[in-house]
């Protein structure tokens, strides 16, 4: 794993919320990291079918504590937590300030809970939030964490990331038209 950009799901419980947050680290070229307990079974057939067998293509490691996953990484890199207690928002880190041989770890808690708040006491000044209205608590993790991710990605300039349509062609749009016109 030497992706500059990883993401950390801190115990995962919703197998469909793990398989879409896998899929978005491979659609951007992301690292996963999962610290257990999981609220699934990594190698059902359920959790890979919610990962719409990206799992095949996933960069991914597994912890079983997050004192193991800090022990193994926290030299690496800079650790940078998404909660609702965060009072900076997503936008507010300034993740191009990371030095470029760091790794930037985003971390995202457990659906009912979010990380635990011991360990979030220890990084204050690395703790973000997506601004909401005041009576939402939250949004769906999958969802928060395509939004963190994409906006680290656009502070980074999308590294390594396409901006053109590569499967189809740059010019589908353009010739769609035409391609019409021979089936005709």
């Amino acid at each position: 794993m030497d992706e500059r950009i990883n993401v950390v799901l801190f115990e995962p419980e919703i197998p469909q919320n793990a398989g879409n947050i896998m899929r978005t680290c491979v659609a951007t070229n992301c690292a996963l990291h999962m610290i257990k307990p999981f609220g699934f079974d990594i190698e059902s057939a359920k959790f890979k079918r919610a990962t719409t067998n990206h799992i095949t293509w996933a960069d991914y490691k597994v912890y079983d504590s997050f004192e193991n996953f800090r022990a193994q990484n926290e030299k690496q890199g800079d650790f940078f937590f998404m909660t609702r207690y965060g009072k900076k928002s997503h936008s507010g880190i300034n993740f191009a300030a990371v030095a470029p041989e760091r790794k930037i770890f985003l971390v995202f808690g457990k659906e009912s809970t979010g990380v635990p708040y011991e360990i979030l006491l220890s990084y204050l000044d690395s703790c973000f939030r997506i601004p909401m209205a005041e009576n939402c608590r939250s949004l769906n993790l999958s969802n928060a964490a395509a939004i963190a991710i994409y906006e680290c990605m656009r502070q980074l300039n999308y590294p390594d990331l396409s901006l053109v349509e590569v499967q189809k062609g740059e010019d589908f749009l353009e010739s769609y038209d035409e391609a019409l016109k021979f089936k005709n």
